[in-house]
């Protein structure tokens, strides 16, 4: 379905902090180049008739000011969009908010980088969750999003990605080493962050390999 190593190696996983208006946060950047041209690449993400063919259906109204929610997963409101470069939004789930960045960056005529930062306040629980899980936590969620669009750019536009492939794939042996893999990634991010020791970020690696792999329900923080 998908060349394992290659998928790992063409993903750009960092960790960080910065400053927003609600205040101290911590980051997680995922991104990745694709075989498509920038205003392609961004119909891919924010067409809610297209967005099924890679991700998960999202209803709402995807404009400046909009509400949007996506299928079995997260809402939110649409803070910032400057097509075909740049949108913002909120990232609402389980009574939670956090916010979501992406960038649209083109790289020649028809190759574009899709950068996301996924960003959440420093809170005790937040601190206490991050503790356990890392940022594989949100990070590895984002790391099989990428694979579906992958796919889905590689193979066109009109062609879609069957989910329940997709799934099948992520709980098969090759789709437990790119979890494993990926989580690695996301320990290692987590250490030259600063915000783990080596053995703290191994630690919540494993935690996060587990529970997406089904190994272990998810211990709650």
């Amino acid at each position: 379905m998908i060349d394992v190593v290659q998928q790992i190696n063409a993903v750009r996983r960092q960790v960080g902090s910065r400053t927003i208006e609600a205040g101290e946060a911590r980051t997680v950047t995922v991104s990745q180049t694709y075989p498509a041209a920038v205003e392609d690449l961004w119909d891919a993400v924010t067409n809610q008739e297209r967005i099924p063919r890679w991700f998960s259906p999202v209803s709402g109204e995807l404009k400046l000011g909009g509400r949007y929610q996506v299928e079995g997963n997260a809402g939110g409101v649409v803070e910032r969009c400057d097509p075909p470069k740049s949108f913002a939004a909120t990232w609402e789930f389980n009574g939670q908010v956090s916010w979501i960045e992406v960038r649209l960056t083109p790289e020649g005529d028809e190759r574009t980088r899709f950068e996301l930062d996924h960003i959440a306040l420093v809170d005790d629980e937040g601190l206490a969750f991050w503790e356990l899980y890392g940022p594989g936590a949100v990070g590895l969620g984002w790391d099989l999003a990428f694979i579906g669009l992958a796919l889905h750019t590689a193979a066109g536009a009109d062609v879609a990605v069957d989910p329940k492939e997709v799934e099948a794939w992520t709980m098969s042996d090759e789709g437990k080493r790119f979890i494993g893999l990926a989580s690695e990634r996301w320990r290692d991010a987590n250490v030259d962050s600063g915000f783990a020791t080596p053995e703290g970020a191994q630690a919540a690696a494993d935690r996060t390999t587990a529970f997406y792999t089904g190994a272990e329900a998810p211990q709650q923080g």
